[in-house]
């Protein structure tokens, strides 16, 4: 699974590990992903890997339930 939100394009960012010593060694900054089932502008229900901000905002309508008892 990419490590990349298909909605924004959020991706991984670098940074440092910074210690009490001041000490700095690289790290990844990884985006909060989850895979979702989605329905397109057209209908169509399919899933995709969005990032917790776009589920949050309502960018992505999930479908309704089948048969929601």
């Amino acid at each position: 699974m990419s490590k990349m939100c298909d909605k924004c394009g959020k991706k991984p960012q670098s940074g440092n590990n910074v210690s009490h010593a001041n000490n700095k060694s690289k790290r990844r900054f990884e985006p909060n992903l989850f895979s979702v089932r989605a329905q397109l502008p057209s209908g169509e229900v399919t899933t995709l890997t969005v990032c917790t901000r776009c589920l949050r905002s309502g960018e992505i309508v999930k479908p309704k339930a089948k048969n929601a008892l």
